[in-house]
C-alpha cells in the first residue's frame, strides 16, 4: 500500500448539476496493492494510522484525476499543425494519405509507440481511440497501450465508400477482422473494443448493419463515430443517405445509438437530433481545437445540456492541435465566451469535470475512474511545473484551489505533467 500526499482536486459531483470542486490542500490518498483508493482525507489524519506505509510526496503543484480523452485518432499524430483547410479538404489532402501509410507494419509500430507515449506524457490515462484502417496496425496500438498500462478503448476503423481505395473494406471483412481484434483484446486487462465506422458518409447501409451486428455480438463494447462536424459533410451525408432523416438518424436507423455510443463533434445539430441522442443516452465528444482549426464552428454546449445530452472532451488529434486536455479545456472555455449569451459560463470545476468525470461516465467507467473517491482506481497526474517557471509562480501565488485550477487550464501543457499513474502504477 502507498499513501500519496499532495494537493488533490477533483469533481466527484457534476458541476453542471450543482456539484462543486473538491479540494484537499495537504491531502492524503491511500491506495492498496491493486491500485484501489481505500481512504482519502487530510494527510495529518491518515498518516498516524499508517506509520510504516510508503509515502509518495507530491507536494508542490496539483494532483488531478487522470485525463479521459473521448476522441483521438492514433494514425493522425503526425498531422498536427496542418492548418487552413476545411474538414473534407483536410481529410483528402492530409489525414487520409497519412492513414494509408499504416499499411506498412514498421511505420505503424513506430507510430503506435510515439502515440501511446505522447498520451501518457499529456496526463491522459484513458482514451477512446480511432484505430487504423488496417488490422495489424490496430493490433500494434492495443499491444503498445497494454505494455505501457493505459486504459484504451479502440478498434478497427471501417469504411466502404467515398475514401481512397486502399482504405476501403467490405461489410464481411470489416466484421471478421474486427472480431479477430476483439477476441484478442476486448476485456483483456485495461483494453476494450470499440466498433468504429469512420462516419456514415464513408459507410454503406450494409456496412453499418455489420457494425450493429458486431456491437451486439461483443457485450461491453463501445460504439464511436463522427456526426455533424462540418456543413459540407452534413450535406454530403444527406445526399448519400436520403432515407435517413438526419445525420444522427443515419446511425440510429441501424440500431447504433445507445449509452455505449460516443459521437464526435456535433457542432451543427438539429433539435430533433438532440432529442434522439438524449433518449438514447449517447454522449458527444466536444473537440474545440479541432473545430476551430478546421473552421467547423462553435459548439452549442447550452443546446446539448438543455436537451440532456452528455458531453465530454476529446483532443481529436490530428485536426486538434495537441493531446493535452488542458488545452482543450481552455479552448472549450473560449468557445463558450465567444458565443456570448448563447454560451455557457464555464468555471474551472466545469473544465476539470469535462476532462475527467464526464469522460469516465461517457465510457461507462464512472465506478472505476474519474475522481479520487474511495473504491475507485488511483488514476492520476501530477502537475508540477519547473521551479520558478511562469506556471509554477502562478500556482504558488494562487488565491484558492479554484484559482490554481484556473491557472492550470490557462497555462498548463504536457511539459508540466511530472508523473502519471494508472491503478497506482507509474506509466509513461
Amino acid at each position: 500500500m502507498k499513501l500519496f500526499r499532495g494537493t488533490f482536486l477533483d469533481t466527484p459531483d457534476d458541476p453542471f448539476a450543482g456539484g462543486a470542486l473538491r479540494s484537499e490542500e495537504d491531502g492524503g490518498v491511500l491506495v492498496d496493492d491493486g491500485g484501489t483508493i481505500t481512504a482519502r482525507g487530510a494527510f495529518s489524519a491518515l498518516a498516524p494510522a499508517h506509520p510504516d506505509i510508503e509515502v509518495v510526496d507530491l507536494r508542490g503543484g496539483l494532483v488531478l484525476p487522470g485525463f479521459v480523452d473521448t476522441h483521438v485518432h492514433y494514425p493522425q499524430l503526425r498531422c498536427i499543425g496542418a492548418l487552413g483547410m476545411p474538414l473534407l479538404d483536410w481529410l483528402e489532402g492530409c489525414a487520409l494519405p497519412e492513414e494509408a501509410r499504416l499499411a506498412d507494419p514498421a511505420y505503424a509500430g513506430e507510430l503506435a509507440r510515439a502515440f501511446v507515449g505522447a498520451l501518457a506524457h499529456a496526463g491522459t490515462t484513458t482514451a477512446l481511440v480511432f484505430g487504423a484502417h488496417y488490422l495489424d496496425a490496430t493490433e500494434m496500438l492495443f499491444a503498445e497501450a497494454d505494455r505501457v498500462g493505459l486504459r484504451i478503448t479502440s478498434g478497427l476503423v471501417v469504411s466502404d465508400r467515398e475514401l481512397r481505395a486502399d482504405l476501403l473494406t467490405t461489410p464481411t471483412r470489416a466484421y471478421d477482422e474486427s472480431l479477430i481484434l476483439a477476441k484478442r483484446w476486448h476485456g483483456v486487462r485495461r483494453s476494450r473494443y470499440a466498433v468504429i465506422p469512420r462516419f456514415s458518409l464513408s459507410c454503406t447501409p450494409e456496412l453499418l448493419d455489420a457494425c450493429a451486428a458486431l456491437l451486439t455480438d461483443l457485450p461491453g463494447s463501445m460504439f464511436t463515430s463522427h456526426v455533424n462536424e462540418n456543413p459540407a459533410e452534413v450535406a454530403r451525408v444527406r445526399q448519400l443517405d436520403p432515407e435517413a432523416s438526419s445525420y444522427v438518424d443515419s446511425y440510429a436507423r441501424h440500431g447504433l445509438l445507445g449509452p455505449e455510443a460516443i459521437l464526435a463533434h456535433d457542432v451543427h445539430p438539429t433539435a430533433d437530433e438532440l432529442s434522439v441522442l438524449a433518449a438514447a443516452g449517447s454522449a458527444i465528444a466536444h473537440c474545440p481545437t479541432s473545430n476551430l482549426t478546421l473552421g467547423s464552428g462553435l459548439f452549442p454546449l447550452r443546446a446539448h445540456l438543455d436537451a440532456g445530452v452528455r458531453v465530454a472532451l476529446g483532443s481529436d488529434v490530428g485536426a486538434g492541435t495537441g493531446l493535452c486536455l488542458f488545452k482543450e479545456g481552455l479552448q472549450a472555455f473560449f468557445v463558450q465566451q465567444a458565443l456570448g449569451a448563447d454560451g455557457v459560463r464555464l468555471t474551472p470545476a466545469h473544465l476539470l469535470h469535462l476532462a475527467t468525470t464526464a469522460g469516465a461516465a461517457a465510457l461507462g467507467l464512472s465506478s472505476t475512474i474519474g475522481s479520487f473517491t474511495e473504491g475507485k482506481q488511483y488514476d492520476a497526474l501530477w502537475l508540477r511545473p519547473e521551479a520558478d517557471s511562469p506556471l509554477d509562480i502562478l500556482l504558488r501565488t494562487a488565491a484558492s484551489p479554484d484559482d490554481a485550477l484556473a491557472k492550470a487550464f490557462a497555462h498548463g501543457t504536457s511539459t508540466d505533467v511530472a508523473q502519471v499513474w494508472v491503478a497506482g502504477e507509474v506509466v509513461g
